[in-house]
């Protein structure tokens, strides 16, 4: 809870600190990366870093926990923390870290804001980063204990049991613990870090969800090569994947994490809609394919649009696992209909005429623009925001708009 002294600083401030924080993001992974660069190796993305993606979340991040302070003085945002959270565990952030970042974090406020950082205004902000980082470092600490790891050493090999072309642009990796022991727990939804030695020698990492069902010792992870547009590389990690990959290789992947999961899918009945866009299908079948294993008899709803059926991954095995389970039905809209799915509608998703379960749970899955304008027709719908839950591939950018 913030004190009301700082509150009111905060409040009074907030429009000054948050109009100047795109400036102060930048200022701070400069001069973080530039003292520290071993951060970059294996920790932060340098893609995001390049495209400023990761700089607007943190942004976002700084800006919702701030306001959610202060409308809610007596509530902490837990949705925001724990989904950042589970970012930071799967990369093996330590809670030591949060002290670089502040010192970094905190110069650049000073640098950019100048004279009107006062004593008072540098301490309210410093006890809202503190609240942020205290909640986020508890939190942190039971994801760790949960998995049974020691912070920060979340890194074990597999080996590619599988390599399976799935469209022209995307292939999966059906993986084993290269150690012959059992597979972590892991959670319809959620999503690994995998973490490759780059040419130049830099480690990067990148998350993919688990698309496959998560309950043996067998996981399958999906990707899609991300190709460059305006100027901008491919994706490292993703092309590298492609063209390096095959049957036989190790990979080292983190542990399990992410919070958008069914909940348990072996006596839960409420029904569920899985709404996905392109390569977004990935946790969607992951959670289809828990479900089929356990026999559920749950109402499932699920909804897909792609480019053309050609370009739907996991398309036939999505099927195949509807017509497994008793009351469940899907609806494809393509771009450019083919005839390998006659009954899907032309377009873009729209929801109008589609009967949605009463008191459903939404899992919302892929491009940001997507996400946005099928949570606003949920809404209008009638589905109530808090039963809509998203996940986002990348650095949560959904956080700065204004549908957040």
């Amino acid at each position: 809870m913030l004190s009301a002294e700082s509150a009111a600083v905060v409040r009074a401030t907030l429009p000054a600190v948050g109009g100047a924080l795109d400036e102060i993001t930048t200022r701070f992974y400069g001069a973080m990366f530039r003292d520290r660069p071993e951060l970059l190796d294996g920790m932060f993305n340098r893609g995001n870093q390049a495209s400023g993606a990761q700089r607007q979340a943190l942004a976002g991040s700084i800006a919702a926990f701030a306001t959610a302070l202060l409308e809610q003085p007596d509530v902490r945002p837990d949705a925001l923390l724990s989904r950042i959270a589970h970012k930071h565990v799967a990369v093996g952030v330590t809670d030591d870290q949060y002290t670089i970042v502040h010192k970094y974090l905190f110069g650049a406020i000073a640098e950019v804001l100048g004279d009107a950082v006062t004593p008072d205004v540098a301490a309210a902000w410093d006890e809202v980063y503190w609240l942020m980082a205290g909640a986020l470092i508890a939190q942190e600490a039971r994801l760790y204990q949960d998995a049974g790891l020691e912070p920060g050493r979340i890194w074990r090999q597999w080996t590619v049991v599988e390599r399976r072309t799935e469209t022209p642009d995307v292939v999966s990796f059906l993986l084993r613990p290269a150690d012959g022991a059992a597979a972590p727990r892991a959670r319809a939804g959620q999503y690994v870090s995998v973490r490759l030695r780059m040419p130049d020698g830099v480690h990067q990492l990148r998350q993919y969800s688990l698309s496959s069902d998560p309950g043996g010792d067998l996981r399958r992870i999906t990707v899609k090569r991300v190709p460059g547009t305006d100027g901008s590389p491919d994706g490292e990690v993703s092309d590298l994947l492609h063209r390096s990959v095959h049957a036989g290789d190790e990979l080292t992947l983190s542990a399990p994490f992410g919070d958008v999961v069914l909940d348990d899918p072996a006596d839960a009945t409420t029904p569920v809609v899985l709404v996905s866009a392109g390569i977004g299908c990935t946790p969607m079948t992951g959670m289809l394919a828990q479900l089929a294993a356990l026999g559920s008899t749950r109402p499932v709803l699920l909804l897909h649009a792609d480019h053309s059926p050609a370009d739907h991954a996991l398309r036939a095995e999505t099927r195949n696992l509807v017509g497994r389970l008793p009351h469940a039905r899907a609806v494809f809209w393509y771009e450019q209909p083919g005839q390998e799915e006659p009954d899907a509608r032309a377009g873009r998703m729209d929801l109008e005429g589609i009967e949605l379960p009463d008191d459903a749970t939404v899992f919302l899955c892929g491009p940001l623009p997507f996400m946005r304008d099928v949570r606003g027709q949920l809404l209008r719908a009638g589905v109530p925001a808090r039963r809509i839950r998203y996940e986002v591939f990348g650095p949560d950018l959904w956080l700065p708009g204004p549908t957040a």
